[in-house]
Formats: C-alpha cells, structure tokens, sequence
C-alpha cells in the first residue's frame, strides 16, 4: 500500500481543527465525516478544535474560495520564516481530492495499517524530520519537554515513528544549532529572536532550523495566551488560540484550562464545556484531569457541573481524590442552596454534606448542615446540628440559626439568651435578636420577665430605636396593670414610627384607662381617617351610653350575651393581645344583633384572624357581613400585606411581589413593604429593579435600604 493515503488519513484530524479555524467554505464528503466525528477526540495528540462561528473571533486567514493548482504547488514549496505547522497541513490538506467519495470504514483501516508499517519499517524510509529539538531535549535530561516534542511531531508526521529510546539521543552529537536551542529551553524568547537575526545578517542564507521557529513561535502565542489570561483579556485569548490548534492539546494542559476560563467568561458556556469535557475524555494524565473538574467547580453553575460530573467516569480517579472533590463540591452546593431556596440539589451532595458534619470536625461544616436543614428539610432537624456547632465553635452565624430555630419552637426566653452575646456583631444578628425579644413579650399570657432581662432589653430597643419591642413594652406593662409605663412606651414607639396604628390604639386604649380624654380627643382627630376602632374610643357620657363597660381580663361572654357585650368583649381581648378570644366573642356577635352589630363584629373578627396569622379566615369572615367602604378597604389592604409577607418567608418570592402589585393598586406602599419588594427582586436575580427601589429608599437615609442596595451591587458585580 502506498503512503501517500496514510499520510492523509491518519492527518485528518489536524486538517479538521485547522479547517474549522479558517471557514473553508466545502470539505470533501470525507473530510466533513471525520470533521463530526472529531468533536469528541480520542487521541490525546489531536488538538482541542475551536469554532470561530461560535467564538465570535475573526481568524488570521479567512479564504474565500479553494486554492488553484498554481497555488497548491507554490504553496507546497514553504518559504524558510513560514510556519512549519501550517505549511505541513497546507500540504496534506492540497493531497486530497475535491471530490473523494465517503469510505466509513477507511479511517481505522488506514489508521492500522500506518501503525503496523510504521512499527516494521526503518526509520530510514520515513519522511525527513527535523529530530534537533528531540536531541537537544535529550542531552538536558529534559523528558517533559522531550515527551511534548514527540508528540507534536507525531502530529504533523503521522508517518514518523519515534526513537526506540529517546534518552539515547543524547549520545548523538549536537549540531551548530544547541546555543539557539539552549536559549529556548530557558525560555529566552526575545533573545533567541535576536540572535537569529544577527546570524541571518552575518550569514545571508542561513537559515535556523525548521522545528526551532516552529516551536519558538508556538511558544511566543502560549505566552500571549497565558499573558491575555492573567490580564483577563478573554476575548484575545479566544483569539489567539484559534489561530494555533496546535497549542490545544493534552501536552500543555493550562492552555486548555485558560481557554475554558475564557470560554466561560464570555458567556459561551458550552464551548467552556466542551474543553472540559476534551480534557476529561481525551488526556491521560489522572491529577490534570481531577485539577481539571477542581478548576471547572470553580467557575461552573450548579446545573453544568452537574452535568459535567455526569459525563465523567469516577472510576477513572482515585477514590479518595475523588471523594475529597465532592466533598467540596457538596459544601459548595449546599451552601448556594442555603442562599437560594429554589435550588435543588442532587441528594448525593445533600447525602456527602451530612455525613461531613456528623463526622463533627468543624463548626464551619456543622451549621452549614443545620442552615440546609433549617431551609430546605426540618428546622426542628436543624436544632442538633446548631447546638453541636455551637459547642464546638460559638459564633454570631451558628447562634443566629439555633436562635431561629428556637423561635419556631416558640422558646423565645432561650432565643434571646442565645443572641444577645452576638446582637451587634451584624445587622442580621441584631434583627434576630429584635425578633427574639419581640416574641418574648408578646406571649400570650405574657411572662414576668426578670428585671435584669427587662432591662437589657430596654436598653436595646432604645439603641436601636425599634418601635416594635417599644409597642410590645406598651403592651406587656399594660397587662401588669402598669398604665403610666405602658403609656410612656406607646409614645416612645409612636415617635419612632408614627404610622403605626397598632401603636396608636395602643396608646388610646391607655389613654381612656387613664382617663386622659383630652389627649385622647386629639390622637381620635389624627387617626379617624384611618382607623375605626380608634375613632370609636370615646369618653363616657353621664347616662351611660356608648360601649358597653366589661372586664375580659377574669370574664367572658356567653351565648346569651347581647350582641354589643360581645362586641365590647371582643374589642377588650383585642387590647389584651388576646386574639382567638376576641374571635370567639365576635363570633357570638355575628350569629345575632342587627346589621350594623353585625358589621362591626365582622369587622373585629376579621382583624382577630389577622392578628392570628390566619389571613384566608380573615378575608372570608369579611364576607359574612356589610362593611363600610372604608373598613372593607382597610381589611382588604391588612389580608394582601399579610398574604404578601407570609409568601416572602416561604420564599415565594414571585407570589409576593404579585400580592405587592394587588396592594399597591389600593394605596401607597410603606417603607419596610418596599424594603420587601427589593427583597424579593434580589432574590430572583432581578438586580435592576432591586437597586433601583433600595437607591430610592436609601436616599431617604434608611440604614436597612442602604446595607441592601450595596448588598444588591455587589452581587450584580459579581454576576456581570
């Protein structure tokens, strides 16, 4: 059999990579076959083949038609600076015909008949081949070097066989050429450049050695490769590797790595893939490969690197390499799906994360556990893994989660002994202390605290100016009958935030036990617009009309009671924070009395529910009587807000932002509502609209709009 054919054969898979780089407009039928073929690469010496349709790069030839035959022959005939590489491809790639018909099973024919001549002829009947840099290589005693030289000339000559041991050759005496070499083995470019130039013009005619300008020219474009990488040049690095193939493949395995970077942050993904997916398929050095799925874990999504991992055989590595990489790949998972609720994670990482924290060894591994759990699973589940992160290392994150979990559990009193070590250590560790000491006033019944706990907290609420924990106060020292205290905390809320109704009422209702009807006669003036109940507070006349005057602190209506009694009994369980009582006796209201009782106990039920966080019990007892339009409007803006808020917590963020939209149509939104909405925007990755709300709200001086709009541009940094 000839050569010629082999020749042509066993080099299509470099005539593919460099045909694809420069756009030649037709492939003969077996080219194009091999072409699909060589998408996923087996030979390790066969180069990674980059698409300029898909890398948006223009290649440095770009022919517009097939070359003629003068052409063909002129170029066959290589000038002395031309580049070997491309000149031996140019040729092979004139050899074949325009027009061969496809033969399937040719390819492996040839292929192993090359390999068994190859291995019984003599190195004498090869094509000549520059072998210097193989010698020079070998007298260093240089075998990665040596190791990459065979396998790019066996790359260009598919026909030359290798020495039997190429170590030997350094037996074999050097030419003229060693001090050129010598200067590129140090990596001494420029100089190397220079020198050639001074021996050119000392010598007209001479010219260096063929292989030494090919590799020192495949070296200058590493450099620029690896230079455009460390400066983030991306595109350019793209570009410049599309015009060497040469330098893609498993010899120089940080080249392949840097464009897949660059693949990955032009936001061609699947190309960034595709070289992973080369590496990990193609090349046969087990650490390259393992550091190549460490450095793709680095870069990729969840999604893809799942997928990645999916398409790689685990056997392929060392078991506790491999373990050891999805390990971190489970910390890694879990901790991205701690930060985002919508993400599901495989069980295997779930599985790999559990077993880590049991093992106990960091504190760090331990509440990442208890935090997926807490989020994703069981947050009574999540209190072991807390509290023995806890014991190991305690800090302000691991107390946070077990003070939440806490909280769920409705022990507050622990909660609040939990965070205030840590309160000022964050924003979020104060916000849950503050939600520690809220729930721990407003118990119902509530709890006689200790006077140093009582006091420490005080002195926080004033700190921090939170007109929540100062309104819980009000209330808490209204039910120890301590009227002066409780009244000096609902103005102290009210003057932190004066559009709190619950604060006003709270205040009123002081007020009338006070009997302080002047100061009550101006707080009804301000808030009659807005709220019934407080416009309804007023002083009793000598004939004794008006509301009916219970004590629901020991009493309770019965069902024989009239519908006013109820009524009042319901309105006095609503001032005591009793909720569910002040439903029941709304209930009894509702089932008698005439249309206008009716409406008001409809009206004080509904609110009950609310207060009780039973929001669709609310918006359907609305319905049991005629409301006035203004409380109708005023339920129905309390049901949406409440709807909206629950639908956050659960992280439902679109079904909140919906809810928001429905409110919104009813009056204007309040701040910490549209500190929500921004919340909410973030969480979907809708950065523009979240710093567009907290810009606006943090222009107001809102702390919280403020830490959340630099919150919100540091992950839109980030994800750009």
């Amino acid at each position: 059999m000839s050569r010629k054919p082999i020749i042509i054969i066993a080099s299509l898979a470099a005539i593919a990579a460099i045909a694809t780089e420069l756009e030649i407009p037709k492939l003969s039928p077996a080219l194009a076959a091999f072409k699909q073929d060589a998408s996923t690469p087996k030979d390790a010496n066969a180069p990674f083949v980059l698409s300029n349709a898909q890398m948006q790069v223009q290649p440095e030839l770009s022919p517009q038609s097939a070359p003629s035959e003068s052409e063909a022959s002129e170029r066959d005939r290589p000038a002395a600076s031309a580049n070997p590489v491309k000149t031996r491809l140019n040729a092979i790639s004139n050899a074949i015909p325009a027009q061969a018909s496809p033969k399937p099973s040719l390819t492996v024919t040839q292929a192993e008949t090359s390999e068994q001549e190859a291995a019984g002829g003599a190195r004498s009947q090869q094509t000549e081949v520059d072998e210097s840099a193989l010698r020079y290589f070998a007298s260093k005693g240089d075998t990665k070097r040596l190791k990459a030289e065979i396998s790019r000339l066996q790359l260009l000559y598919p026909n030359w066989v290798p020495p039997e041991n190429p170590l030997a050759m350094a037996n074999e005496p050097g030419g003229e050429s060693d001090a050129f070499w010598s200067l590129y083995a140090e990596g001494k470019f420029a100089e190397l450049r220079a020198e050639i130039k001074t021996r050119q013009e000392q010598e007209p005619g001479w010219q260096p050695p063929e292989e030494l300008i090919g590799l020192l020219d495949l070296a200058e474009k590493r450099n620029r490769i690896v230079n455009s990488s460390e400066l983030k040049q991306y595109d350019q690095v793209i570009k410049i590797a599309a015009a060497e193939p040469n330098l893609l493949t498993c010899s120089d395995v940080d080249i392949l790595w840097r464009v897949s970077e660059a693949f990955l942050k032009t936001d061609r993904q699947q190309r960034g893939l595709d070289a992973y997916n080369y590496i990990l398929n193609t090349c046969s050095n087990q650490q390259e490969r393992l550091a190549t799925l460490q450095k793709a874990a680095e870069l990729l999504p969840y999604a893809p690197m799942q997928s990645l991992l999916e398409s790689t055989d685990p056997n392929a590595f060392n078991v506790a390499d491999y373990q050891t990489l999805i390990d971190n790949l489970a910390r890694r998972f879990v901790a991205e799906a701690n930060e985002d609720p919508d993400l599901q994670i495989d069980d295997r990482y779930v599985n790999a994360m559990r077993q880590i924290a049991d093992g106990g060894k960091k504190a760090s591994d331990i509440a990442l556990m208890g935090w997926y759990l807490w989020l994703h699973d069981s947050k009574d589940k999540a209190e072991p893994y807390f509290r023995a992160a806890r014991e190991k290392e305690d800090t302000a994150e691991i107390s946070q989660g077990l003070a939440l979990v806490l909280l769920s559990q409705e022990k507050p009193e622990e909660a609040e002994e939990v965070m205030y070590p840590w309160r000022s250590e964050s924003p979020d560790a104060m916000q849950t202390y503050l939600a520690a000491a809220t729930e721990l006033l407003s118990q119902d019944p509530p709890k006689a605290l200790e006077q140093d706990k009582l006091t420490r907290i005080a002195t926080v609420t004033v700190e921090e100016k939170s007109a929540k924990i100062a309104q819980q106060f009000g209330w808490y020292a209204r039910h120890f009958k301590q009227q002066k205290t409780a009244l000096r905390w609902f103005e102290t809320a009210l003057s932190w935030d004066e559009e709190s109704e619950p604060t006003a009422y709270g205040l009123a209702v002081t007020l009338v036990d006070l009997k302080q009807w002047k100061r009550l006669a101006s707080i009804r003036e301000s808030w009659q617009e807005t709220s019934e109940r407080i416009a309804a507070l007023k002083q009793p006349t000598a004939s004794g009309s008006g509301a009916v005057a219970v004590n629901c602190r020991n009493n309770r209506p019965s069902a024989a009671s009239s519908a006013r009694t109820a009524i009042s009994y319901g309105w006095c369980f609503m001032r005591m924070e009793r909720a569910l009582e002040a439903a029941n006796s709304f209930e009894i209201a509702l089932n008698k009395g005439v249309s206008s009782a009716r409406s008001e106990a409809a009206y004080g039920k509904s609110l009950a529910y609310l207060r009780l966080g039973l929001v669709d019990d609310a918006a359907l007892t609305a319905t049991r009587a005629t409301l006035s339009q203004k409380r109708a409007h005023e339920l129905q803006v309390s049901i949406l807000t409440q709807r909206a808020t629950s639908a956050f917590k659960l992280g439902h963020y679109r079904e909140a932002i919906l809810y928001l939209d429905q409110r919104a149509q009813l009056g204007p939104e309040p701040v910490d509502l549209m500190l929500m909405r921004g919340h909410a925007y973030l969480k979907l990755k809708h950065m523009a609209q979240a710093i567009h709300i907290f810009d606006a709200l943090a222009a107001t001086g809102n702390r919280d709009a403020i830490r959340s709009l630099n919150e919100a541009r540091q992950q839109a940094s980030s994800q750009g």
